[in-house]
């Protein structure tokens, strides 16, 4: 999901990591604070004391962030739920799930672990502001606590809003799923609550635009898009999931597929073999003996006056593992591989031997021939 997020440390033996868009929002909530929040609560603070307050607060509330998904984290694993990772990012913090819960009891206590977290945060630290407050002259430690304690409320109210995938979307997720007994149906409303949510969010934004406040006219739109499509896309994962279910890659792969072997030109390749039979991924085979596989990203790297002359055993690409898989794969651990690798079409392969090839392409024929996608139009090609 966040391709060039960098891991920071370990935590409870989860890896946190942090995305480059979070330089952006820490940047953007160290200005606001430095700018208008402390001066506006301590006017008598000096540039650099506000600066300083800002600076503490910004630090404060990733690590509030951090506890929140941690919450999910280490409830999800109690529940044996594998979590990959959790990361900070644009929009606040994610724990990326590797598997989706097996029950709505456990889609519930998983989702309502943050916002709980986010509760006690806030109750925490508007404690420790009222102790601050009588125990101590420092007027700045008493203003950053108070401010991380309405932030962690916000956040726990702003995030049980019941619209998916927030984790208030979770729970309605949950409680339909407890009252249907089918998640997908119970994703699909819960999905449409979160559209409804993010349409209704950009409309905010777009009024305050005309109202002249640009800043939160921007926000509003960036975050209601960002809950559009995060909304969508858990939809799609989840039929995806669905169709899927117990199917293997040997149910889905082409079988018999084209092959190539090692001794005939790049020309006589693409004309004979790419253009008649309408495929870009081929195995290459001598004798029944798997060598590998040539595909277009070969031929780009070679100039077109030279496919005359130039081998198939000269230029395609050796067997690679991250590029076989085996039949018996479910197809979501192939759609585990497609998302870490970005590799789309795998050879295979039994015992050594080429049995079929399999593409996201094929994934994306099966939903479509079965119901599972509006567009319903063939792919032009197998592999």
């Amino acid at each position: 999901m966040f391709s060039s997020a960098v891991k920071l440390f370990s935590l409870q033996g989860f890896d946190i990591k942090v995305d480059p868009s979070w330089l952006i929002i820490a940047s953007l909530v160290t200005w606001s604070l430095s700018q208008h929040y402390f001066p506006g609560v301590l006017p008598q603070a000096s540039g650099t004391a506000h600066l300083t307050m800002a600076v503490i607060g910004m630090f404060g509330l990733f690590a509030s962030l951090l506890a929140h998904e941690m919450a999910h984290s280490v409830v999800a694993r109690r529940l044996g739920v594998q979590v990959k990772s959790i990361t900070l990012f644009i929009f606040g913090g994610v724990a990326e799930l590797g598997t989706e819960p097996s029950s709505a009891r456990d889609e519930l206590w998983i989702a309502i672990a943050g916002p709980l977290m986010s509760f006690f945060l806030a109750l925490g630290f508007w404690t420790f502001a009222q102790m601050a407050w009588l125990v101590s002259s420092s007027r700045a430690l008493v203003e950053v606590l108070s401010y991380l304690a309405i932030i962690n409320l916000v956040l726990a109210v702003f995030n049980m809003v019941p619209a998916f995938p927030l984790d208030g979307g979770r729970v309605l997720r949950a409680y339909l799923w407890h009252r249907t007994g089918d998640v997908l149906v119970a994703t699909q409303i819960a999905a449409k609550s979160g559209a409804f949510f993010g349409y209704f969010l950009m409309a905010l934004g777009v009024l305050a635009l005309f109202h002249g406040a640009i800043a939160t006219g921007l926000w509003q739109v960036m975050i209601g898009g960002f809950v559009l499509i995060a909304a969508r896309a858990s939809y799609t994962s989840q039929l995806a999931r669905s169709a899927f279910k117990g199917k293997t890659v040997s149910a889905l792969m082409a079988r018999n597929p084209v092959t190539v072997g090692p001794d005939i030109t790049l020309s006589e390749f693409v004309n004979q073999i790419m253009l008649h039979h309408g495929v870009s991924f081929v195995p290459v085979i001598e004798g029944d003996v798997l060598l590998g596989h040539i595909d277009q990203s070969v031929l780009a790297g070679i100039d077109r006056e030279n496919w005359g002359n130039t081998r198939v055993g000269d230029v395609f690409v050796g067997l690679d593992q991250s590029a076989m898989v085996t039949p018996d794969l479910p197809i979501s651990g192939l759609l585990e591989i497609i998302a870490k690798t970005d590799r789309r079409k795998f050879l295979v392969v039994s015992d050594h031997h080429l049995i079929g090839v399999i593409t996201l392409a094929d994934l994306t024929e099966f939903l479509s021939h079965n119901g599972f996608t509006e567009n319903t139009h063939k792919p032009a090609s197998r592999h």
